[in-house]
């Protein structure tokens, strides 16, 4: 299978044969003989990986909004890229050059069908924030609310449509002759990424995005979420409520002094705990640049493109893991993740066990403070798919999550312990979990489940009655299968006794060969080399017999 060769995708093509033959380990650097050139530098690659690892994130950058969300898609597999990789892949933010404001008025007159000035009493013409998918602009509506609104780019919808297929094209090609492609499906993970790309390019989806983050929140009175204006927002525009505030990472020491830090971290841990393991909806992005500390003290979560969604079953599990790697019981953050995961045919449980005892257990000896939850995640989750384990994405997002929320936490208290904040927010998630379990749509499921068990209930006991009546009740046990059982004993036996009756031969061809006879052969007593010979034959044949039929 080879790759259509397109001229439009041409640029594409040079651009990811450059960052594999400057970063790549796969094979297919090595089928095309390009390893060589690399091969000399992996000892020092390894050795700086984390300025390697910062590179990578800028050369996604440089290379377009396509690239940028492909290297968010990487940062959640650890199975394809070393941890210093993920960790500056997951950190990534898309910061370019804004577009002309002539666009912005073009665009936002064609998707709500009125022209700008219109719609707002004021419209700032610099952008407050240019990413990769779109820019921010502050306004004002006509009521007088301050709004920001953001603005999808132009054309940006067909570059991301034209470089996903020229993406296609060359996950097909390594899908199709070589080992790693075989082993991590790229045209499958390149499916799972057009999808969750093309989600982000609906702001309708995003302004939802708003609406479920705000209210699940809501009991939180340190954090506030903009609330989107519906009538203003389409799939190319978002409007929403503005917030005054400030990114966390540019706040002075002495604005960190006048603010209640460790209260403000400790409430935004809280808020991401509830969202992952109680809620099972949570803000997959929390970067600093996402994270603004609004005028009136509270912590605002901004950029709901990125979300994740997790099971109530793997919400458990996720709880479990982490209370074990917060108290540095390695064990069990080993079982669990074994639990959570999917074994593949290569999977080695004594090592894995072996090396998260050992990663754990260097953190239970260390200082708890400064200890990163989402760096210790992520380790988890490399450790997991070198060692045969197929972990699910959700985790390695949980691990970015936290490796973001970890650097906003210790921005705002420098003293602030993910692990203790775990530990001490667990007894609130529990009973936030007892009382979901108790909401009105699963007790109705329950009282249907009951309902239909006292339904069936007489008539399978009166099933059971009659066949004890009429004495034909069985119980049936899946247990050893006697039959086999007693044919390998038959089996064994037989063998024994064809074993004594040969050495009995044997024997007695050595007694006979003592008594003189007429009859010879070979110049030996002929019934003793009979005996023998017959010996010899029946041995081989057992052995034969053992080697080739027996398991």
């Amino acid at each position: 299978m080879g790759i259509s060769l397109k001229p439009q995708h041409l640029k594409r093509y040079k651009d990811v044969v450059w960052l594999l033959i400057k970063y790549g380990r796969s094979d297919l650097v090595k089928t095309t003989g390009l390893d060589e050139a690399i091969l000399e530098e992996d000892e020092q690659l390894s050795a700086d990986a984390p300025r390697e690892a910062k590179e990578l994130a800028d050369d996604l950058e440089k290379r377009g909004p396509t690239f940028i969300k492909l290297g968010q898609l990487l940062s959640t597999r650890p199975d394809l890229l070393p941890l210093p990789y993920i960790e500056a892949l997951a950190r990534l933010q898309d910061k370019v050059e804004p577009f002309a404001y002539e666009e912005v008025e073009r665009i936002v007159n064609t998707e709500l069908g009125v022209r700008l000035s219109k719609a707002f009493s004021e419209f700032e013409r610099e952008p407050m924030a240019a990413a990769s998918l779109g820019q921010v602009h502050r306004a004002r509506m006509r009521d007088g609310r301050q709004v920001a609104v953001k603005v999808q780019r132009p054309n940006i919808r067909e570059q991301i449509a034209e470089d996903l297929e020229a993406f296609e094209e060359i996950a097909e090609f390594l899908d199709g002759i070589t080992d790693m492609g075989r082993r991590f499906e790229f045209t499958k993970m390149l499916g799972e990424f057009r999808k969750s790309l093309l989600r982000e390019l609906d702001y309708r989806q995003e302004a939802q995005n708003l609406l479920t983050l705000g209210t699940n929140l809501g009991e939180f009175e340190r954090i506030v979420v903009p609330q989107p204006v519906l009538d203003y927002t389409t799939s190319r525009v978002l409007t929403m409520e503005y917030i005054a505030g400030r990114n966390i990472l540019s706040l002075s020491p002495v604005v960190l002094v006048d603010i209640n830090g460790q209260a403000l971290a400790d409430e935004l841990f809280h808020a991401y705990l509830k969202q992952i393991l109680v809620d099972g909806f949570f803000h997959a992005d929390p970067h600093p640049g996402n994270v603004f500390l609004a005028d009136d003290g509270r912590i605002a979560l901004l950029d709901l493109g990125m979300v994740a969604h997790i099971t109530p079953r793997l919400q458990e599990q996720l709880l479990q893991l982490l209370l074990a790697i917060s108290e540095a019981r390695s064990d069990d953050a080993a079982r669990f993740a074994i639990q959570i995961g999917e074994k593949t045919d290569n999977f080695d449980k004594t090592g894995f066990v072996s090396r998260v005892t050992e990663f754990v257990s260097v953190y239970q000896q260390a200082e708890f403070k400064r200890i990163e939850a989402g760096r210790i995640v992520l380790q988890i989750t490399q450790i997991a798919g070198e060692c045969g384990i197929r972990l699910p994405s959700d985790l390695t997002m949980l691990g970015k999550t936290l490796l973001n929320l970890d650097q906003v936490g210790w921005t705002l208290d420098p003293d602030f312990d993910p692990n203790a904040a775990i530990r001490r927010n667990a007894a609130e998630i529990l009973r936030h979990r007892v009382m979901k379990s108790f909401s009105p749509g699963n007790i109705f499921s329950s009282l249907l489940e009951v309902q239909d068990l006292v339904q069936t209930l007489p008539r399978r006991v009166n099933r059971i009655l009659e066949h004890v009546a009429n004495n034909d009740l069985e119980v049936r046990v899946q247990a050893i299968d006697e039959t086999k059982l007693m044919a390998g004993f038959q089996k064994v036996a037989n063998r024994i006794t064809m074993g004594l009756v040969l050495a009995a031969l044997i024997v007695g061809a050595a007694m006979l060969m003592q008594v003189p006879t007429s009859f010879q052969i070979f110049g030996y007593p002929g019934l003793a080399i009979i005996f023998f010979l017959v010996a010899a034959a029946g041995g081989i044949l057992l052995v034969l017999n053992i080697l080739f039929k027996d398991e």
